[in-house]
């Protein structure tokens, strides 16, 4: 059985509306006895605050304190009484993800209260929860880029291949559906440029190294590309760049499988993904020098937002670096 704990004698209804609302999720909306719970343990925590802040400490302001007397109640909660809420779970060191949740349980409470009437201003109606954590994308370090890339048998057609594809993807920082999708025709040899089509179908021409040129020019031109072995068949798909051994264009999974594959042979050990690659090469632009503004071009961001990312990855790399080879770190 799910319980709202005790509380003081002054702060009677807001037990007892916790509870009435506890019941509503369990008898009305038919929520799982786990999400109940949690909802308790939010409800209770933001009673205990008050209790500890406001009835006994009695430290909070006159704007939230509306009354001399020594009672308070629940229709007292207001807007100020739930930042000083939010600025306490914040000095606590609290996860964004548990005060986004403790939040998320205070606004569906008195959306309750206010839909029983027994509120007439929901205090939740101005708070803004915090923003969710993104985790910093994974990127790795050269040696270990090169490392990654020699794991290809180079003396295969579908070795030759996978080289061409690792090493496009650390040439121009491609997501693996513009990299599969890529037709010879988009590939522009004397320029040293590529034409990819983008999320929305967003067009956008990017340079090549002439590294992976090489390497996909050597591909191209592999004989087993026009004739049946063995291993592979001759291309049926005359426009893709990319052919899985049956001659027709990759997929996203056969990339994705055969990057498995290879981060097994090269025992590095970490989660290395085609998109790892491309936040990789985005670091190191960063690390040598490039502007955020051209990285978001070539990266083919809609919004600079999303490539700043990109200099905490930076200095949580160096960071990385510096621990390992400094001698007295």
């Amino acid at each position: 059985m799910i319980i709202i704990r005790k509380t003081s004698e002054h702060f009677m209804d807001f037990s007892s509306e916790a509870r009435s609302y506890l019941k509503y999720l369990e008898m009305v909306k038919n929520v799982s006895i786990h999400t109940i719970r949690n909802y308790a343990i939010d409800l209770n925590s933001f009673k205990d605050f008050i209790e500890l802040n406001i009835l006994k400490k009695k430290k909070l302001s006159n704007k939230i304190l509306k009354s001399a007397d020594k009672s308070f109640s629940i229709k007292e909660i207001n807007k100020w009484v739930v930042r000083n809420y939010l600025a306490h779970l914040y000095d606590k060191k609290m996860k964004n993800k548990t005060i986004q949740r403790r939040i998320s349980s205070l606004r569906s409470f008195f959306k309750f209260l206010m839909k029983e009437k027994k509120i007439e201003i929901n205090p939740l109606e101005d708070i803004q929860s915090p923003k969710k954590e993104k985790p910093l994308p994974n990127a790795i370090n050269f040696d270990q880029v090169e490392h990654l890339f020699n794991t290809c048998d180079l003396e295969t057609y579908l070795g030759l291949r996978d080289r061409a594809i690792m090493e496009l993807f650390y040439s121009s920082g491609l997501r693996l559906s513009e990299l599969v999708d890529l037709d010879r025709n988009d590939l522009d040899e004397d320029s040293f440029l590529i034409n990819v089509y983008g999320k929305g179908k967003k067009q956008r021409i990017i340079p090549i190294t002439k590294t992976a040129l090489d390497w996909i020019k050597k591909y191209l031109n592999h004989p087993n590309r026009l004739k049946d072995t063995k291993e592979t068949k001759k291309q049926k798909d005359n426009g893709a760049i990319f052919l899985n051994r049956f001659g027709n264009r990759i997929t996203v999974r056969s990339v994705d499988r055969n990057f498995k594959r290879y981060l097994k042979l090269s025992s590095l050990g970490e989660n290395i993904t085609p998109h790892t690659i491309r936040h990789t090469i985005a670091t190191h632009w960063l690390e040598n020098g490039m502007d955020l503004k051209t990285i978001q071009m070539l990266l083919g961001h809609s919004n600079l937002a999303t490539t700043t990312i990109y200099t905490h990855v930076s200095t949580k790399l160096k960071r990385k670096v510096y621990d390992k080879t400094h001698p007295r770190a």
